[in-house]
């Protein structure tokens, strides 16, 4: 895989690259590399980020950063069996539990929720941090969806958490699944507030939740190419008849 030539492996986390020490320092530069680009793309172009995943995966196998990038490159294409498989080796060689919450939303993508909702009553959950309980709870909300328990989903995410004033980075996509959750289960006078409330929180548009509320609201959006389009159309048609008359 080609790397760009202004990606040069030091835009990695301090911690990656002292992982990366334990290799030769050629390989360590080339296994940055990848990381570099596994993280550049992952949102923008997952296929992208995980075909250099499985490049670093190949060179430096027995790193757990290498791992961590490969599971997570896996997961945003959903490859749920492979990527689960990677995020419990990455947790073996650490034995960090940061990963739970995703490994356990791999065994929903693997149609497995109960599995999902066993992990999120797990001794692990304890150990998480406030940002990893929270996921564990959307997680968990999702598996319930995922068994059509709709009441249960809606219980689960009811939380300190839910209920605060103050913004966390995990505030907006709390509120959003309460309200999608809420108008999944008919309750739309409800489900339309908990949208604002997602839309509040929602700084860096993370969700979708302002064009949820618009539907909700009625407002349909136009498309302004279509429109310009329409109104040259109109403007042709008018010439037309006046050169008629």
């Amino acid at each position: 895989m080609p790397i760009p030539e202004d990606v040069t492996g030091e835009e990695i986390d301090k911690d990656v690259r002292q992982e990366l020490q334990s290799l030769p320092k050629t390989l360590a530069d080339d296994v940055a590399k990848n990381l570099v680009m596994v993280a550049r793309l992952l949102d923008e172009d997952p296929e992208g980020a995980y075909a250099y995943s499985r490049v670093a995966l190949r060179l430096a196998s027995r790193v757990a950063a290498v791992r961590e990038a490969a599971g997570f490159a896996a997961y945003a294409t959903q490859k749920y069996g492979e990527a689960l498989a990677e995020f419990r080796a990455a947790k073996r060689m650490t034995g960090n539990i940061d990963l739970w919450p995703v490994m356990a939303d791999c065994e929903r993508g693997l149609g497995r929720p109960e599995k999902a909702l066993d992990m999120a009553g797990a001794p692990e959950v304890h150990k998480l941090d406030k940002a990893g309980q929270v996921e564990m709870r959307l997680v968990a909300a999702g598996a319930r969806r995922d068994m059509g328990q709709l009441d249960a989903a809606i219980v689960t995410l009811q939380s300190p958490e839910l209920a605060a004033n103050s913004v966390q980075p995990w505030t907006a996509r709390l509120r959003y699944a309460y309200a999608d959750a809420l108008l999944a289960a008919g309750r739309e006078r409800e489900a339309r507030e908990w949208f604002a409330k997602a839309v509040e929180a929602d700084r860096d548009g993370s969700t979708d939740a302002s064009d949820r509320l618009a539907e909700l609201d009625g407002v349909e959006f136009v498309d302004a190419l279509a429109e310009d389009e329409d109104e040259n159309r109109g403007e042709g048609g008018d010439a037309a008849e006046e050169e008629k008359d």
